[in-house]
């Protein structure tokens, strides 16, 4: 992935303290909001949780050690799909992130 396009990406994320844990969003493009209108989006507005901090094996697993995990997104995807109470919040951010870019567009094409 080219340095230009990480930096892109790098952008549009926010970090999030949900639950005592510290996540990563990145704001889904125009291309992607449009994929993601419908009822049931839950699913892939998981993919917008691009990291995260303060998450130990405990928590995810609950016979797990205490040691710090290192973000994967399939391990983030399963454990916040049982989560509600992180899950929402979440999700809620991702879409007013977005939002708050269309907004932030509306209000430069007036200009």
């Amino acid at each position: 992935m080219s340095a230009l396009l990480l930096k892109i990406r790098k952008a549009r994320e926010k970090n999030l303290e949900v639950g005592g844990f510290s996540f990563t969003i990145r704001r889904p493009t125009d291309v992607e909001a449009q994929r993601l209108q419908g009822d049931n989006n839950v699913p892939e507005l998981l993919g917008f949780v691009v990291g995260w901090d303060k998450v130990r094996e405990i928590d995810v697993l609950a016979n797990g050690d205490a040691h710090p995990l290192a973000f994967d997104a399939a391990v983030c995807r399963e454990w916040l799909s049982d989560r509600p109470d992180l899950l929402q919040p979440l999700v809620t951010a991702i879409v007013e992130a977005y939002l708050a870019h269309r907004a932030d567009l509306k209000e430069h094409e007036k200009n």
